[in-house]
């Protein structure tokens, strides 16, 4: 499972805005209910949780976060994925370096690209969009490419927020030549609701983990969460 949703909402805003200010971390948890929908994924952890971390300076920001995967005897998998954007001035392209790498089917990687970002007037709404050269360390073909989209929406008063992200890459494996994953999230934002304290951080909501050809997997899968998020 891999996140990116926090800074997606919130990296419009700086490409587009002076937000040197603002940073956000979050931790997330989920339930997964792979080993229960498909037999491919029986052995797949039940709980997976997240910590993000976003924060913007004068040239561009940095956005980290780390998965584990769990089960009973402890922790199964891990992955771990820190992204820079450059940016020198104002507009809506920045230069875009990532790394990420995990344990145990995940291979480290390289990524350069650039970053395109579109926000609305009231950061409500928004993407992102970046074409990268990908170098995947310890493949007989290293020099492969990836496509990046982050989206995000809130409605009604930001009580409700629709957030995610899709990646597709080329890997040739036993599977076929190129991998899709794709994680939208949609949440509720207690803390926005009459009658809650503002500083009660607390979100609920659902995580779908869309894939094809992902994680030495043959084909289409359709995996959803049941998930909690503490903001910071």
């Amino acid at each position: 499972m891999y996140n990116r949703t926090l800074a997606a909402s919130i990296l419009a805003g700086c490409l587009i805005a002076s937000c040197s200010q603002i940073k956000a971390q979050n931790i997330q948890i989920h339930y997964d209910t792979g080993s229960a929908l498909y037999g491919a994924h029986k052995d797949r952890p039940l709980i997976t949780t997240t910590v993000e971390m976003f924060k913007p300076d004068r040239w561009g920001s940095t956005f980290f976060f780390v998965d584990m995967d769990y089960r009973s005897q402890g922790i199964a998998a891990a992955y771990w994925e820190i992204a820079r954007e450059l940016k020198f001035r104002q507009g809506n392209v920045s230069m875009h370096i990532e790394y990420n790498g995990g344990a145990p089917y995940v291979k480290n990687a390289f990524l350069l690209g650039a970053t395109y970002t579109y926000g609305n007037a009231g950061f409500t709404k928004g993407f992102t969009f970046t074409p990268m050269y990908k170098y995947i360390q310890t493949l007989h073909s290293p020099h492969q490419f990836q496509l990046t989209a982050t989206w995000y929406m809130y409605f009604v008063s930001r009580r409700f927020s629709f957030t995610g992200f899709a990646d597709w890459w080329r890997e040739p494996s036993a599977n076929g030549d190129f991998v899709f994953l794709a994680e939208p999230q949609g949440w509720i934002h207690l803390n926005r609701f009459r009658g809650i304290d503002p500083h009660f951080n607390l979100s609920l909501g659902s995580e779908v983990e869309a894939s094809y050809d992902f994680a030495g997997k043959n084909g289409f899968f359709l995996i959803p969460t049941l998930a909690a998020r503490w903001d910071f």
